[in-house]
């Protein structure tokens, strides 16, 4: 995205990349990070750039999802693919090894939540033990928005919201590493230095720009994970706002006043500096729609909701649990999987459309819930992500949990606060400034109150009845990823 110090957009640019993800394992999740996030980088620079014209490029800055693992030599080349955020849960043995080493409570207190497959140490822990001749050539480690902008400013940084979710790396009460596991866990690998996300770390270098067709000398900002770049676009920046982002994956940042230490969700820095964020995300959403998508032969995301707006709200009984890809929040289960219960002869491929917009929905309530019964409950709620163009989703969160949504007038996303941070990191606009215009209000319908709560409840009892079977299947399924990758080997 191109804008103005205004917060007006120029241009915007976009690479479908639907099957960018590799899938190894059933439980792993990895990208190539060279060939998909900076080739991309530098395709839309290049649209971008000449879309500007004459007019100068005061500044870049980047989002990317995450927290990831990115292991680079020496040359800074990635020795192996990428290890994604929490949809990779191939770290479960390493979270339960530090765990114990390091104390549950103590990692807690320190970090501002335990360690799950969102963390990224347990996952440096995993390739150190699986693949120990890969972690021996590699020599630093990034994130997907710190290694791009090594790329293109030659800068070895990690801001600290990013840094946040490194755990056990990052020390969220004293904005720092948190000495001695961070030493601990990477080993020989260097620490990146500690930025926050709007500030300036350097500048494009002549091979960057080269590549990217922006000019020589930019300044380059930090940038963050796309999630909280999302947030900061919306004007979540004030104690007791909350974003909901419709994604790939379902996501919430909640603006924080003080650092809080729940099991259950994620407390991190924020984007301004010296500001924390409570947090919480599920594994899939939006992956979840596609899938349902191309099973069923819709041609588009809109035809999907079209079908899926005909059907009674509850499905006439059809419950989706939507742990197609493990959970996270609030399970925390790399074993859980998806599943689809009530199905009779009657039912349609619109209402299992429906149905797994009102799965996951159910498992926004299920964390709206344990927000509320903490220290911090939401006073606010924004609604944003490309699940929002369509007035459905939204609507069926609301009546699912009565709550009102916010949903603004342009929900451009991660990019627009990108450019935001840009705008702030060179001084062209004061740091507390919001590019934010409200839009329409989502509201519950009381009509559908009944049925949604009598299925939520089906919903909270679901998963810990079929635990055990869930687990047993996704053990065959990884034996079956096994055989198949020998066959090909």
């Amino acid at each position: 995205m191109l804008t103005t110090a205004e917060g007006v957009v120029v241009a915007t640019a976009v690479r479908d990349r639907p099957r960018s993800m590799s899938r190894p394992r059933p439980s792993w999740a990895e990208v190539d990070a060279d060939a998909v996030w900076w080739a991309d980088v530098v395709s839309i620079s290049r649209e971008l750039v000449a879309a500007a014209g004459e007019a100068p490029v005061a500044a870049v800055c980047v989002s990317g999802v995450g927290p990831c693992l990115v292991l680079c030599d020496e040359h800074d080349h990635p020795v192996r693919p990428a290890v994604l955020y929490g949809i990779d849960m191939r770290a479960e043995v390493e979270i339960e090894e530090l765990t114990d080493e390091l104390g549950r409570e103590q990692i807690l207190r320190r970090c501002g939540k335990t360690l799950s497959s969102q963390a990224v140490g347990p996952k440096l822990e995993w390739v150190a033990k699986h693949e120990p001749e890969v972690f021996a050539r590699a020599r630093r480690w990034f994130g997907s928005s710190s290694y791009v902008v090594r790329r293109l400013s030659g800068a070895y940084v990690q801001d600290h919201h990013t840094a946040s979710q490194c755990d056990p790396l990052y020390d969220v009460h004293a904005f720092g590493w948190a000495q001695p596991w961070a030493d601990r866990v990477v080993r020989h690998l260097e620490l990146p230095r500690l930025v926050w996300p709007s500030e300036v770390v350097g500048t494009v270098t002549a091979d960057a720009a080269d590549a990217t067709g922006l000019p020589v000398g930019t300044p380059v900002c930090a940038g963050t994970v796309d999630a909280w770049a999302e947030s900061f676009s919306a004007g979540v920046r004030a104690p007791g706002d909350l974003m909901i982002m419709y994604g790939s994956t379902l996501f919430l940042v909640q603006a924080l006043e003080r650092p809080l230490a729940d099991p259950v969700l994620w407390t991190t820095t924020g984007i301004d500096p010296g500001s924390w964020t409570l947090a919480a995300g599920m594994a899939t959403a939006g992956l979840l729609t596609a899938w349902v998508r191309d099973l069923v032969g819709v041609p588009d995301f809109a035809a999907l909701a079209r079908e899926a707006a005909a059907v009674p709200a509850g499905s006439d009984g059809l419950l989706v649990l939507p742990y197609f890809a493990g959970e996270r929040t609030p399970v925390f289960d790399p074993r859980a999987r998806g599943v689809v219960a009530g199905l009779t002869l009657d039912h349609t491929r619109a209402h299992l459309a429906r149905a797994v917009y009102e799965g996951v929905a159910y498992g926004v309530r299920q964390i709206l819930e344990l927000v509320a019964a903490g220290e911090a409950p939401a006073r606010r709620v924004v609604a944003v992500g490309g699940g929002t163009q369509s007035r459905l989703w939204p609507q069926i969160v609301s009546d699912v949990t009565g709550q009102v949504q916010v949903v603004p007038a342009v929900t451009i996303g991660a990019s627009h606060g990108s450019a935001l941070m840009a705008a702030i990191g060179v001084g062209l606009v004061p740091p507390g400034t919001s590019w934010v215009a409200e839009g329409a209000d989502v509201v519950p319908d009381p009509r559908n109150r009944e049925t949604y709560d009598e299925l939520y409840a089906a919903y909270l009892e679901l998963y810990p009845a079929v635990k055990p079977v869930l687990g047993t299947l996704s053990r065959i399924q990884e034996r079956s990823a096994d055989r198949s990758t020998a066959a090909r080997a």
